[in-house]
């Protein structure tokens, strides 16, 4: 059993890792900012020693002493601390993203700890059709300020000479029995002005799909990458559900609900914001506009080497799950059951 750091352990992903972790026994510590109530998805609290700190400060903004003191007290860090947002500036995004990966390895080569990062698997960018673990991570095409800052964070790691592995999660949703999810932020908020037709019209690519992938795939995997890291080193992984979902089929999956909107998918040629309703065309540009490349792309993405390292496939993503997320939506109360 290891003596783990996660960085980022009051966030969505950082708390069901950390519950993870300690159920099979790591002893594991949470750095957190300025929220320190670390709860596993289903939220309950998990019980581990927490550490405040901030990671866009140099030595997260500990003292020396302490900074060497827990340097020295782990044998891995999981650094999943990061900014989701699409709407910063990229001073924020370097700050965070960037500088905050910086200050990571820092702290693992300081204490000669291994390095389990976490990115996203859209630092692919838009490309299209098979993304592989192996592709070489692109300088350019990037769909927004996120996708750059968190290749820029893999660039970093994978020169910092430590013993590294970076796992690449899709779009991280709900749970795949259950479609729970401890909080509704990100690409949920979106969702929710399409459902209630407040945001009745997407520009979509014909052929276009998502990668939806349970958070309970995602942190499995980062526990089984943690126990791997000897074998793991030096490896990209997609934590992904590699089950590409078809726009239309998402869309219809939503319109199947009679009181909720099916939206109108707009060739991106033909699309033009400004045509909007007034109201529409504020919600499109503030939330739902952010996410709107992530219709207009086709990634299938490969997740082999993940398979071969832990033996963990995906559970089904089709359009059951997704039936399964809008349904938890509603008995939480964050769509409207009728």
């Amino acid at each position: 059993m290891l003596t783990i750091l996660v960085t980022g352990a009051a966030g969505l992903l950082g708390g069901e890792v950390c519950a993870r972790l300690t159920a099979v026994g790591h002893r594991v510590t949470g750095l957190v900012h300025r929220n320190h109530d670390i709860r596993a998805n289903d939220g309950s609290p998990v019980a581990i020693e927490t550490i405040p700190g901030d990671v866009s400060q140099e030595r997260f903004g500990w003292s020396e002493a302490d900074y060497a003191r827990i340097a020295e007290a782990h044998e891995l860090l999981i650094h999943c601390a990061a900014t989701v947002r699409f709407d910063l500036t990229e001073e924020e995004y370097e700050a965070v993203n960037v500088a905050g990966t910086r200050h990571a390895i820092a702290l693992a080569q300081a204490g000669g700890m291994q390095l389990l990062h976490v990115s996203t698997a859209y630092v692919c960018g838009t490309r299209d059709g098979p993304i592989r673990e192996s592709d070489p991570l692109p300088e350019t095409g990037f769909a927004n300020g996120y996708e750059a800052s968190k290749a820029a964070g893999e660039r970093l790691v994978r020169a910092s000479g430590l013993d590294w592995a970076i796992a690449r999660p899709s779009i991280v949703v709900g749970a795949s029995d259950t479609g729970t999810i401890r909080q509704f932020d990100t690409t949920y908020a979106a969702f929710k002005l399409i459902a209630e037709g407040r945001v009745r019209h997407m520009p979509a690519r014909q052929g276009a799909t998502l990668d939806f992938v349970p958070i309970d795939h995602v942190a499995r995997g980062i526990v089984a990458l943690a126990g791997r890291m000897d074998a793991a080193r030096g490896g990209t992984y997609h934590l992904v559900s590699g089950q590409p979902l078809p726009v239309e089929k998402f869309t219809g999956c939503i319109g199947a609900y009679p009181h909720f909107h099916e939206p109108e998918l707009v060739p991106p040629e033909r699309f033009e914001p400004a045509m909007l309703p007034a109201l529409e065309r504020r919600l499109f540009r503030r939330v739902a506009g952010l996410y709107a490349s992530y219709f207009q792309r086709d990634p299938h993405f490969d997740d082999t080497d993940f398979r071969a390292m832990t033996g963990l496939p995906c559970p089904e993503t089709g359009t059951a799950y997704v039936g399964r997320l809008i349904d938890y939506c509603i008995a939480a109360g964050f769509l409207a059951e009728r």
